[in-house]
Formats: C-alpha cells, sequence, structure tokens
C-alpha cells in the first residue's frame, strides 16, 4: 500500500490523503519515488466536481526507485520530471518511459514539478505561431503558469510578446519574466490594439475576449485558446472578420499535443533552460503535501499568482 491524493466531497477543498494500492509498473514504465507534485487549476477544478472518488494529478518530480523492465528510460536513483493524466498525487507512480526525463543536479523537485503541464503548454502552444523571432505575440492570463512560462520562452525566442494585468503589482511580475509590454486594466478589447495587430495570441480567458481578439490577428495569424477562466460560452461577429483573412483558431489540448511532440525531449530542454538560468519557474507556495485541500482552496481562489508545489515527507 501507498498513500495518495485522493477526491473527497466531506474534505477541505475536496482533496484528502488515504491509501491506496501500491502501482505495478508494466514492462515499458518505470516506478518513481514521488518527491514533489504541482496543482494546475484544471484539476483541482475538476476534483470538486467528482460524485465518485478518483485520484487526481498531472505533474510530478522525484527519484526512479525501478527501472523499466525493458531497459529504456532512465536509470534506478535518476532524478526526474514527469507527466500523468491521472494519479501522480501520490507517494509512488508508474509512468511510461517516454513521459519522463532526468534533471540537472542544480535543478530542484520543486521547480521540476512546475514544468509538465504549465510549461510544455507554454511551449507548445509558443509553437503554434512557427518561427518567432521578430513576431508579436498577446499572452492573457500572464501570471498563471502557462502565461508565466510562456513570457519567458516567448522572450528566450526574440518575440515581441504583450502581457495583460490587472494591477501595477502584477504588471512588474510580468515585465520581470520577459514582457515587453503590459496592458493593466480589466478591459483589455480596446486596449490591445495599440500593440498589434499581432501574429499570434495565446487566450487563457474566453468569453466575450476570445472573439474580439481574432480581429486583432494579423492575416495568416494562429489564436490558441489554452482556457476559459472568463466564460466557456463565445459568440462570434464575422463581419469583424471580413477584413482579416486566413486567421486560425486552434483550441489547445495538452492530452492530444503529447501525442505530436516528445514530452521527454520536451521537458528535458525545459529543465535545462532552468539549469541554465534561462528559465525560472515562479513557485508561490511550497508545503507538504498535508496541506492538499487548504492550498487547493486557495488556487480556486485566486489567493496567489504563479504555481503551487506541495512535498512529500519534506524533501526537495
Amino acid at each position: 500500500m501507498i498513500r495518495a491524493v485522493v477526491t473527497d466531497k466531506l474534505a477541505s477543498g475536496h482533496l484528502t490523503i488515504q491509501e491506496v494500492s501500491a502501482p505495478h509498473p508494466k514492462p515499458w514504465e518505470a516506478m518513481v519515488e514521488v518527491r514533489a507534485f504541482s496543482l494546475n487549476r484544471g484539476e483541482v477544478t475538476n476534483a470538486k466536481t467528482q460524485e465518485e472518488q478518483m485520484r487526481p494529478g498531472w505533474d510530478f518530480s522525484g527519484i526512479v526507485i525501478e527501472q523499466a523492465k525493458s531497459g529504456e528510460g532512465p536509470r534506478k536513483g535518476s532524478r526526474v520530471v514527469g507527466l500523468l493524466p491521472s494519479g501522480s498525487w501520490a507517494e509512488k507512480v508508474a509512468v511510461p518511459v517516454n513521459f519522463i526525463a532526468e534533471i540537472p543536479d542544480t535543478v530542484s523537485y520543486a521547480q521540476a514539478a512546475t514544468l509538465p503541464v504549465a510549461g510544455l503548454s507554454a511551449l507548445y502552444t509558443l509553437r503554434k505561431g512557427g518561427m518567432l523571432l521578430g513576431k508579436r505575440i498577446l499572452i492573457t492570463g500572464s501570471t498563471g503558469g502557462v502565461g508565466l512560462f510562456a513570457h519567458q520562452l516567448a522572450s528566450l525566442s526574440g518575440a515581441f510578446n504583450v502581457g495583460i494585468a490587472r494591477t501595477e503589482e502584477k504588471a512588474n511580475m510580468i515585465l520581470e519574466a520577459g514582457a515587453n509590454k503590459v496592458i493593466i486594466g480589466e478591459s483589455i478589447t480596446e486596449s490591445v490594439e495599440k500593440y498589434g495587430p499581432y501574429h499570434l495570441i495565446i487566450d487563457s480567458l474566453g468569453g466575450e475576449t476570445l472573439p474580439s481578439l481574432l480581429s486583432q490577428l494579423m492575416p495568416g495569424g494562429v489564436l490558441v485558446s489554452v482556457g476559459y477562466t472568463a466564460s466557456p460560452i463565445a459568440t462570434f461577429d464575422l463581419s469583424k472578420l471580413a477584413y482579416v483573412g486566413g486567421v486560425n483558431l486552434h483550441r489547445f489540448y495538452l492530452g492530444e499535443e503529447v501525442n505530436r511532440f516528445s514530452p521527454k525531449e520536451d521537458l528535458k530542454i525545459l529543465g535545462d533552460l532552468i539549469a541554465n538560468g534561462q528559465l525560472k519557474p515562479l513557485v508561490a507556495v511550497e508545503a507538504p503535501w498535508e496541506t492538499i485541500g487548504t492550498i487547493a482552496q486557495q488556487l480556486i481562489d485566486r489567493k496567489f499568482s504563479g504555481k503551487a508545489v506541495l512535498l512529500i515527507n519534506g524533501d526537495n
């Protein structure tokens, strides 16, 4: 038996820790002892809607305690970061070797745990824009995990990137992440025109904002929808797109994108960037995993910007 996070309607944040059956790795899976994991808004929100008990969790970092029987992947003792479709918030996980990557010694477990969902999502959304050098990019949701990584990676790619902030304090955070300009305020529809049109827009708001942003694209531009924190409902006025040719709307789903790319290789790229000081995860909360319910609720209530990382047995 091992301990793992499970959903519980009566617990704080609808999450608690219970004993569950230990995993039994398949020949192509490594057994990993988890040291840290990070929370994402989507999985925490989903946990609150579950009527039956289930095991949430996508991101994790830890140490390989059993190499895959196929002989592939990291060896026993390797420090790794990885991704699972569910159940990663546990003392031990069995994970396919193509979904884990070794991390440099200078990268902490907490830093690594921020990478799988937020880091890969930022990387893959930016790839929708092709070669980014000299291009203009707009990113909404700038202070979230995906947004902060996207600004840093866009800056490294040589793009002119614009962020969105509600306050001056958060604007400074976005500028530190590599944004060239930040629009401050609740209503952004008219303000974004100042720095547009854009080759690529990464939107996490949805609702009325999404269709208005389509008209801010250059001909041939791409809008990638990564979320809908404002509303899942969007109504399009096609007349506003009458003179914008060839714009593209892409609904982003990481579960599909990982089949297009190599999570193992891309997690290594992101880990190396952290080790080289070129990418800096913003870990806003670092706490023992026993606080899962409280931290999950704080995430939903937007009590902090950046990533929340929970440590198992206090090891980092």
